[in-house]
């Protein structure tokens, strides 16, 4: 590449980090393209998600509008017990939104002729100071950037650290979406304008309202999006990952594929563990989906012209809410770097190599605390 060439890149993955990497390396000046094996639009499987600094900074840089306001907004966190008494709250505002939103807001952003779905990475191979990228459509793209944002099932991770997995942290999330009207008023009248846990033995729930399914914050429009952490063994999470269908599902139950017999069993289980207003939200839940808690980190993001970013490079517990955020700070971050690339006297490879060294200390220090805020909140021990 010379200083008159536009750089250009692949990104394989097409959800939120795939899409935060085109839209900031974009902005950047390079010519981005994306690539995402489903052969239509993801969902919003999701749910909520808090909106953070660093995810508000890659969207400005990149140029990309937010409905106003992009969010729900809380005042209070409240933490209630078994019969709903509030323990204890605090004043700390915030804004919480939803994934559709934000991967929406992102996509319409991109050329429709930049986003390429239905395409399945499957290799690449290095030529001179390029990469080319191959599919399993028979496709191939050439690019001077390779980034690998599809997430913690990165087909990109397993072909240059295959001995880098994901490990199951001991416990599980399940999460539902309620449409604001569905909640009984009770518990509606808790929960709003407020970020709401409950703290039990060896299992914790919060709840908050996002955006509704048509990005509406207009009241009685938006959703209750709850999580609840529960402990299983190895074997049981097994037991819950084959879904209704008898498939058994590696690191996800999607809405609508749990079995019915396990949506049952978890709503007795609310009945014996939570509090009315908790148990209201898991019984207004049509379709709850399960999410198992891992730790993945790797110790490289760059190899030659191929990166790792967002939770293909390192996946940090929920309990931070930062798992979009570093993704967002990981491709604003590569978009700063790379502004410098058409410079003559400037190598790619070494603002990689700064932009590598900075990324990694971001993503150690979000799975570390990741880690030490679920193993004290499930009460696994060290």
């Amino acid at each position: 590449m010379n200083a008159l060439d536009t750089p250009r890149a692949v990104v394989i993955g097409g959800s939120l980090g795939g899409l935060f990497s085109a839209t900031t390396l974009r902005a950047a000046g390079w010519d981005v393209d994306v690539f995402e094996t489903s052969p239509n639009q993801l969902d919003s499987r999701g749910g909520g998600i808090v909106l953070q600094p660093d995810v508000l900074d890659a969207l400005h840089f990149a140029g990309v509008a937010l409905p106003d306001p992009p969010g729900v907004a809380s005042g209070e966190r409240i933490y209630l017990d078994r019969e709903d008494r509030r323990v204890e709250q605090l004043f700390m505002p915030q804004m919480q939104t939803s994934w559709s939103l934000l991967y929406s807001a992102m996509r319409n952003a991109l050329p429709a002729a930049r986003l390429h779905t239905g395409e399945t990475f499957s290799d690449f191979r290095m030529d001179g100071e390029q990469v080319v990228a191959r599919f399993e459509s028979g496709r191939s793209e050439r690019a001077d950037l390779l980034i690998g944002a599809d997430g913690i099932r990165s087909t990109l991770r397993r072909r240059l650290l295959p001995e880098i997995v994901p490990a199951y942290a001991g416990y599980a999330a399940w999460r539902g979406l309620v449409a604001e009207p569905d909640l009984p008023l009770f518990a509606a009248d808790i929960l709003r304008e407020r970020f709401t846990f409950q703290q039990g033995d060896e299992h914790s729930a919060l709840a908050y309202l996002i955006p509704g399914e048509n990005d509406s914050t207009a009241a009685g429009e938006r959703r209750w999006n709850w999580v609840w952490y529960r402990k299983y063994d190895r074997a049981r999470l097994n037991e819950l990952l084959v879904d209704r269908h008898g498939a058994a599902r590696a690191f996800s139950l999607p809405p609508g594929t749990a079995k019915h017999a396990d949506v049952e069993q978890l709503q007795l289980d609310a009945k014996a563990l939570l509090g009315p207003t908790f148990r209201a939200l898991v019984d207004a839940t049509g379709e709850p989906f399960m999410q198992p808690i891992v730790d993945l980190r790797t110790p490289r993001m760059v190899f030659g012209r191929a990166v790792l970013i967002g939770d293909a490079a390192s996946v940090p517990r929920p309990h931070t809410a930062g798992s979009t955020a570093k993704a967002a700070a990981n491709a604003h971050a590569l978009a700063l770097a790379l502004a410098g690339a058409r410079q003559a006297d400037t190598s790619i490879d070494a603002l990689l190599t700064r932009w590598e060294s900075q990324q990694l200390q971001r993503g150690k220090r979000m799975t570390d605390l990741g880690i030490s805020l679920g193993d004290r909140l499930m009460n696994i021990a060290g």
